[in-house]
């Protein structure tokens, strides 16, 4: 047991980690990728719409929220693809299924990404841009279909909170 478990002291008690969700939405062959903007944590490279679940938020909700803020989508979730905890410390990562429901791929004039597009398996392959690896990884993944999806489930009883079974 450390001593910060042990102390329980206010700023070591419970211990933090940070919760990010993201989406991979798909419309048609493509999924939705934006380039991070100047200044941001991964600027100049391509990835899918994610960030910080903030409070008051469930991941789901943060999830579409950041795909309208950074890529100009509204999508609807059709299921959780998964959860991934990082190399780096203290955070970890809620992704969803979604599918394109309205609006256009468009970046948010560079408060947080330069662009946004719909790209296929071959477009993300033959990029000459950086993408972020995991991204890559993922988006790829999902474009060939290599993944097992937890459906939402509408009769849980926490109702109308979201559930994944």
């Amino acid at each position: 047991m450390t001593t910060a478990i042990a102390d329980k002291t206010p700023s070591a008690w419970p211990p933090r980690i940070v919760v990010c969700a993201g989406t991979a939405v798909l419309r048609d062959d493509k999924i939705l990728l934006i380039r991070q903007a100047k200044g941001t944590s991964l600027a100049g490279q391509w990835s899918i719409p994610w960030g910080v679940v903030e409070p008051g938020e469930t991941p789901d909700e943060a999830a579409l929220r950041e795909t309208l803020e950074e890529g100009g989508v509204t999508a609807v979730i059709t299921g959780l693809l998964g959860y991934q905890n990082f190399a780096w410390e203290n955070m970890t990562a809620l992704i969803y299924l979604c599918r394109h429901l309205s609006g256009e791929a468009q970046h948010d004039g560079g408060q947080e990404t330069d662009a946004a597009a719909y790209l296929s398996l071959a477009e993300i392959e033959a990029l000459a841009e950086p993408i972020e690896p995991w991204c890559a990884w993922l988006a790829k993944r999902v474009l060939r279909g290599d993944y097992h999806l937890i459906p939402a489930e509408p009769d849980n009883p926490q109702r109308p909170k979201t559930a994944f079974f």
